[in-house]
């Protein structure tokens, strides 16, 4: 069995009903109230500024003004608040069926990064096929490993917009 990243699982009371139809799941998250869309956002960019923001434009006519917002709500992310959306990323992991030299080789990998950047590493894996999730991350570590800090902010903001989108398409195709 190839070796994959396990998805976080939403909180309780998140949504989680599958959904086919983005433009309905997209109608649903505009008439939802605002607490449970900001919350529903958190869930998909840590940071309360976003979350809010996004909430706020309701309603998005489509998916691609959606996450052009999102996009452009990122931009706009001042350095606290991508600390804020930092904080709330879990750290890399694996399935509990995963070869144990995978998990310390994961362990080890994101200690050494968090050591270096005072937080978790954080990647965006749609790209990649899931039986290569594990190769990703930790030859992205090991790149990013060699990155000036300053060079390091602008990726790992990078990939929260990027994981932002992704969710926020998981949100609204499947969530609502």
């Amino acid at each position: 069995m190839p070796v994959q990243l396990r998805r976080p699982e939403r909180p309780a009371g998140a949504p989680g009903v599958p959904r086919a139809d983005a433009a309905a799941g997209l109608a649903r998250f505009n008439a939802a109230p605002f607490a449970t869309a900001e919350a529903a956002l958190l869930e998909c960019c840590g940071s309360r500024r976003w979350a809010h923001r996004m909430a706020a434009h309701r309603p998005f006519p489509d998916l691609a003004s959606l996450l052009a917002a999102s996009d452009e709500a990122g931009y706009d992310l001042a350095a606290r608040d991508i600390a804020e959306a930092l904080a709330a990323e879990p750290a890399p992991c694996l399935h509990d069926d995963a070869p144990r030299a995978a998990h310390l080789a994961l362990r080890a990998a994101n200690a050494a990064y968090e050591s270096r950047f005072g937080h978790s590493f954080v990647i965006c894996l749609d790209t990649h096929l899931p039986s290569r999730y594990v190769d990703q991350v930790l030859a992205g570590i090991r790149l990013r490993l060699t990155h000036e800090v300053d060079e390091e902010r602008a990726v790992t903001a990078d990939e929260l917009r990027r994981l932002a989108r992704s969710r926020l398409v998981e949100l609204v195709v499947e969530g609502w």
